[in-house]
């Protein structure tokens, strides 16, 4: 009886849609452009260090030098942009920051080196956009801390921010205290008297007999 033997072209043809198979796979199922390099819990330990911060009297050398090796994202919406910004810089929406083309952009600006600071109203408003870009891997990410809120109150002196901690608390957006005063100036009298209140039984009605 003759021996079987494998024919070499049947192993060939195997081979070749096994290959197409894995090259029609990579192009299909290709990798997301977006990855995630940090936790949650590094991200915040972070925001702790001080040279994630970009501090508002750094500011001085963008806006008045033009320090090419910062980019000033404001991640406010377009309105709020529109209403006054810190020159210099680009309205970005945080609702914006996952689209394909800012991501390629933030791409290049890591490639160069060059440090994205990243601003809202505050510090608060932009931290979580801050957070999302470091965890997928951008470590070139910096916050301004107090915000634009902050930097409008020292506008004219930026340099004197140097010595001030202020941000770091935060500026309260509302005076609830002086909210609260009478209009008159008289003040808020917050100890009320409290009147005992009589408390009347009812009395129970006693059942009708008898039906309809």
């Amino acid at each position: 009886m003759a021996e079987n033997r494998s024919n070499p072209w049947k192993v060939i043809i195997a081979l070749s849609v096994v290959v197409i198979v894995v090259i029609i796979g990579a192009v299909i199922l290709s990798k997301p452009s977006l990855t995630y390099n940090s936790s949650i819990n590094k991200s915040l330990k972070d925001l702790d260090q001080k040279d994630v911060l970009f501090y508002p009297w750094q500011l001085a050398d963008v806006i008045n030098n033009g320090n090419k090796d910062v980019v000033l994202f404001d991640i406010r919406n377009d309105y709020d942009f529109g209403q006054g910004h810190i020159p210099g810089a680009e309205n970005v929406p945080a609702t914006d920051l996952t689209q394909k083309e800012f991501i390629k952009r933030m791409k290049k600006l890591r490639e160069k080196n060059i440090t994205v600071v990243l601003y809202g109203n505050d510090q608060l408003q932009a931290n979580g956009p801050w957070m999302f870009l470091r965890q997928v891997g951008f470590n070139n990410v910096k916050v301004l801390p107090g915000g634009y809120d902050y930097y409008l109150q020292h506008i004219n002196d930026l340099a004197a921010t140097k010595t001030d901690s202020t941000f770091e608390k935060g500026v309260p957006r509302y005076d609830f205290a002086k909210m609260a005063a009478s209009k008159k100036g008289a003040s808020v009298n917050v100890q009320t008297e409290t009147k005992p209140v009589n408390i009347k039984r009812r009395r129970k009605t006693t059942v009708v007999q008898g039906g309809c």
